[in-house]
């Protein structure tokens, strides 16, 4: 059985997608971009970027109940591999012991044009 999760504190399904889905106490949580959810806009700069995404993570991973220490496996998708620096340093804040396992890919373009996507798998 699965239960979709959806809060207002992270960007809204643009498509045929939910924000997250819950299943046999997994939380897979669709790619967040850096879009703001109060306000639509996207911040400049891939520190900034990845600091609005991973409080889109956050607020998914809040309405589910968990937090990031529950993350168990992430994929980040940058539009420029000379970005991941600047994006790991970020990332480090959010996820601080026993660190999810990872994939980072470099890739041609991301929608609106932004810097970072992330997606997680969250485990209760």
């Amino acid at each position: 059985m699965k239960k979709i999760i959806k809060t207002d504190n992270a960007p809204k399904a643009v498509g045929p997608y939910s924000q997250a889905v819950e299943a046999n106490g997994l939380l897979f949580i669709s790619g967040q971009i850096p879009v703001n959810p109060a306000t639509g806009k996207i911040p400049e700069g891939i520190a900034e970027q990845t600091e609005q995404v991973l409080r889109n993570i956050g607020a998914i991973l809040k309405e589910a109940g968990l937090d990031y220490s529950n993350v168990v496996k992430t994929t980040c998708l940058l539009s420029d591999m000379d970005n991941f620096v600047p994006m790991n340093e970020v990332y480090a804040k959010y996820f601080t012991a026993d660190m999810p396992a990872r994939a980072a890919f470099g890739v041609v373009k991301l929608p609106l044009g932004v810097l970072v996507e992330i997606e997680c798998i969250a485990a209760r």
